[in-house]
């Protein structure tokens, strides 16, 4: 399966945050629209992708300052990418290998979506499921 058919079940569009919004704004944009990441955006390009994991990070260390920091000062400028060709299985060993939840999917320079691992599993485990009935039905088949 390839990370298109993720994207075709997902809703459709992208949360975006500017690179100059404070963490404050990030966290209230994740908790507005119920998810755990954001992808930033500088000039209207995509730069980097900011997480709850990051906030709770950041407000761990600096406390109460951190609601009003810059979101360029405390997110890596590389952005993991992934292309909707891509198979899921490499979507698994990216997150895996690099501990990221979360995989931008751009093609041709246009920023398509987001897959986090929550929606890698739940696409695999269809996969398994599916497999099994297959196998269960050729077993019943051949008895």
């Amino acid at each position: 399966m390839k990370i298109s058919t993720i994207l075709e079940r997902k809703q459709p569009g992208v949360v975006t945050i500017d690179i100059l919004s404070t963490l404050r704004a990030a966290a209230e944009l994740m908790a507005r629209h119920r998810i755990a990441a954001l992808i930033v955006t500088e000039d209207g390009a995509p730069v980097g992708l900011i997480s709850e994991r990051h906030i709770v990070e950041v407000f761990a260390h600096e406390g109460k300052l951190a609601e009003e920091m810059r979101i360029r000062q405390v997110i890596g400028r590389q952005l993991m990418t992934i292309s909707p060709d891509d198979t899921i299985k490499r979507a698994m060993s990216l997150m895996t290998h690099t501990r990221i939840r979360h995989l931008t999917v751009i093609e041709e320079n246009e920023l398509l979506g987001i897959v986090s691992l929550g929606d890698v599993v739940k696409h695999r485990l269809e996969e398994l499921e599916l497999e099994a009935n297959v196998l269960r039905d050729i077993y019943v088949a051949a008895r």
